[in-house]
């Protein structure tokens, strides 16, 4: 089991992806994120979780003027590398994404589409 402790700022997220070899769930401590989970849109805030079964196309993005602080757990275990790699990169989305594209298929996830904006349709919709 990989356990994360994330610190997001507002407006941000990942492209829409795929983890092929992991569940994971996000457990909301502070702010708010929308989500978007095989074509489903919603909003969860603190003290609520989202679960994800692998193979199944998500994203979500840090909605409000506040961070967001959430648990990230995958399982199983492993998926930590793809984070600290990031970290020792110091990469950023879209600016790096060739080497977090190759970091991520090291960690068996695939990008899909693109992150959620706030141009986006409404949740719900």
């Amino acid at each position: 089991m990989s356990i994360t402790d994330s610190v997001s700022p507002p407006n941000s997220g990942p492209p829409r992806h795929i983890h092929h070899d992991a569940d994971e769930a996000f457990v909301m401590l502070t702010g708010d994120a929308e989500f978007w989970l095989a074509g489903e849109r919603f909003i969860r805030g603190p003290g609520e979780i989202v679960f994800i079964p692998r193979g199944t196309e998500h994203t979500f993005r840090i909605v409000g003027d506040a961070p967001s602080r959430h648990l990230v757990i995958l399982t199983p275990g492993g998926f930590e590398g793809f984070f600290a790699e990031m970290a020792a990169g110091q990469f950023r989305i879209p600016e790096d994404m060739p080497a977090i594209e190759e970091s991520a298929a090291r960690h068996n996830l695939t990008f899909t589409g693109p992150p959620l904006s706030a141009d986006d349709d409404e949740v719900g919709k």
